[in-house]
């Protein structure tokens, strides 16, 4: 099973947990609130960015969508992802990641 941990921007949050099935990284979030900011729920995208600071293996390869806002805030994968798209691999893995705004 997939364990990711969850920095907040300024590193002083840590929260880790554990993602049995994989899945959504924005239901993890609001599952465990993690702190990771969703703004973009009010029409702010991109403010769940985060930067992939170990096991960018564990994430699934994202899709145009998310390619294109990453570009548009030029930031590129693996390095860096949106938690709103980004989605776990089932099976076991680390994932640590850092929130790029502040929570």
């Amino acid at each position: 099973m997939p364990t990711v941990t969850f920095e907040s921007s300024d590193g002083a949050i840590k929260k880790t947990v554990d993602a049995p099935d994989g899945g959504s990284m924005a239901d993890l979030c609001d599952d465990h609130e993690a702190p990771i900011p969703f703004s973009c729920r009010s029409a702010s995208c991109a403010t769940c960015h985060i930067e992939v600071l170990e096991g960018a293996e564990s994430l699934v390869p994202p899709e145009s969508e998310e390619l294109d806002v990453l570009d548009s805030i030029d930031s590129k994968p693996p390095k860096y992802r949106l938690a709103c798209c980004a989605k776990l691999k089932p099976g076991a893995g680390t994932l640590r990641v850092r929130a790029q705004n502040d929570y």
